[in-house]
């Protein structure tokens, strides 16, 4: 059985995809900052199914993080990768500080492309190798106010990226066995939402969340679901999925804006 490497593994999505998983045979490598919380769930799982699971310490927002992390990604028996790590610094973008802006891009864009591209060369060669990119519903809220969703510059453009790299990526391996999706939950019941950058205190999801905030169990069963179904794009709550090819009519539409000449509305 391959191993999968799970980031953000010490909590909320991150943790259910660990679980799921292990549940399936798979061995694990846990990649989280909270060396506590991974060693202990690398335990749980490894006696529950008999997995290899090894929890593996990195910050993601730091190069030297990503590049032990990346070392792992490129080995010969790594079959998945769940880019799940992330990190809102929601705030007025004209008062945020500079070192979240930057730390934001780092963990959520950086990381995610640097540890796909550790691992894909692997995959291709091999055969098989399924990549999953967590973004967020807010990749498709750009021109949407910021109330009542969050003020979200930084954090909703790292999600575009992570979804027109995913579809691209997709794109280009269609005609090999490996299969990359990104994931778009909507609100979700985790800890996450209590994080700027930093871990919350008891690393639990506070009770008062917003009613119909989606479970993490969820969101990865429709990732799992998805999968199976082919599905490059995974919108856990999205119930009509023609949504979806609407995007890609849209982009279609876009496009013909390419090598033509200069539209009447600017002459």
């Amino acid at each position: 059985m391959s191993t999968a490497i799970v980031t953000g593994a010490s909590a909320g999505i991150g943790t259910v995809f660990a679980r799921r998983l292990a549940e399936r045979g798979s061995d694990l490598v846990l990649v989280a900052r909270r060396q506590e919380r991974i060693e202990g769930l690398a335990e749980e799982l490894a006696a529950a199914h008999g997995v290899r699971a090894e929890p593996l310490v990195a910050d993601l927002g730091d190069p030297a993080g990503v590049a032990r992390v990346a070392e792992r990604a490129a080995a010969d028996d790594v079959g998945t990768l769940v880019n799940n790590a992330g990190i809102n610094g929601y705030a007025p973008f004209a008062e945020v500080d500079p070192d979240i802006v930057a730390k934001v891009i780092a963990v959520n864009v950086t990381a995610l492309a640097l540890l796909s591209r550790a691992a894909l060369p692997g995959m291709l060669e091999r055969g098989e190798g399924t990549i999953v990119n967590v973004a967020s519903i807010l990749a498709f809220a750009s021109s949407l106010p910021p109330d009542p969703l969050p003020l979200r510059a930084t954090y909703a453009a790292t999600k575009g990226f992570v979804l027109t790299f995913t579809r691209t990526l997709a794109a280009e391996v269609a005609d090999t066995p490996v299969r990359v999706q990104v994931v778009c939950p909507g609100y979700t019941k985790t800890e996450f939402h209590m994080t700027n950058g930093a871990d919350p205190v008891d690393g639990t999801a506070p009770d008062d969340q917003p009613e119909g905030a989606m479970l993490p169990e969820h969101v990865v069963q429709a990732c799992l679901a998805g999968l199976d179904a082919g599905e490059v794009v995974c919108v856990p709550g999205l119930a009509d999925p023609s949504a979806v090819e609407g995007l890609v009519e849209a982009e279609q539409g876009m496009r013909g804006g390419n090598f033509a000449p200069l539209a009447d509305r600017y002459r």
